[in-house]
């Protein structure tokens, strides 16, 4: 006959064997299913500058179908996030092009979003450019934002400990690594240091690569060539037409399709995705796509809301 000390003992056995069943190390967690793309970008905002029913510039970078980093987050992005049905338990990278709003303005509710979805301490490393006033470095905007007096200060400890390594990237028009581990490696250079300073990324993982152009003007047209060398694909902000046909302010932070074909084609790129677009360039397609194939000749995609691509 089993005794009652019997019984506790084999129950106890059951539940240790539980516990240790579901009690798998975060990289375990991470770890790719079968046939699972090693990189994948999904197209939170594919909009531009102006409220044209698109949300603001920002991507979400899946490693092994994990959604682990965030470039920008513009406005509308937020919504976005939801509409994809993420687990976002693991978004801790988050790349900043630069601080103008339509770039930033969802980062604290997605910041929250993440906090809400894990419940449990996160260490956000946070990449963005340095100062050029009036805008602050990266590290101020982080601060003014989350820090201890920072207008959102509460999510530090909302649902979990929130804190932020942020890092400035200077004005160097060589390409840095800023961030590499297992397997991910993140290089950046500047775009072009004047009005909202700005800053390229490339992200290669597992042999596969996806360079983000964010606004820039022709300062940055060579880092961008340099940086982009051989991309599986390259995402190239896209909100101005070919001069004279946009306001002459605009091609001082943007570029033209002419030049988007001219940098893609240097860059040997394996494909190109336009994005950040205004409704010009969603009124003049063709126009724009026929501008790019004088020089660039690989597929050529205009992004949507919800896009997702495998490089």
């Amino acid at each position: 006959m089993i005794s009652l000390s019997d019984l506790l003992r084999f129950a106890m056995g059951l539940l240790l064997a539980a516990v240790l069943c579901v009690s798998v190390d975060t990289k375990s967690a991470r770890a790719a299913e079968p046939g699972q793309a090693p990189l994948e970008l999904l197209v939170l905002g594919s909009g531009g500058p102006g409220a044209g029913g698109r949300a603001g510039a920002g991507y979400v970078v899946l490693l092994d179908g994990t959604p682990r980093i965030l470039l920008d987050a513009g406005p509308g992005t937020f919504v976005r996030l939801g509409e994809a049905q993420l687990d976002i338990r693991y978004l801790d990278i988050v790349l900043l092009t630069h601080l103008h709003v339509d770039h930033v303005a969802e980062l604290p509710g997605i910041v929250k979003a993440r906090a809400v979805a894990s419940r449990s301490a996160i260490d956000f490393q946070v990449f963005g450019p340095g100062a050029a006033p009036p805008f602050p470095p990266t590290r101020h905007y982080i601060d003014l934002m989350f820090g201890k007096d920072g207008a959102f200060s509460y999510l530090q400890d909302f649902a979990g400990t929130v804190a932020f390594d942020t890092t400035d990237i200077d004005n160097a028009t060589t390409a840095k690594t800023i961030l590499s581990e297992d397997g991910l490696l993140i290089t950046a250079v500047a775009g072009h240091p004047r009005d909202a300073p700005a800053v390229i990324y490339r992200v290669d993982y597992k042999g596969k690569s996806i360079t983000f152009s964010g606004d820039i003007d022709a300062h940055g047209h060579a880092a961008l060539t340099r940086i982009a060398k051989g991309s599986d694909l390259l995402v190239f902000n896209a909100a101005v037409l070919d001069p004279p046909d946009s306001p002459p302010a605009l091609y001082a932070l943007h570029t033209a399709p002419g030049d988007i074909g001219n940098i893609s084609a240097a860059a040997d790129v394996s494909s190109l995705l336009l994005s950040h677009l205004s409704r010009d360039i969603d009124e003049s397609r063709d126009a724009v796509t026929q501008s790019i194939r004088h020089s660039y000749h690989g597929p050529v995609q205009f992004a949507e809301d919800g896009l997702r691509i495998q490089p």
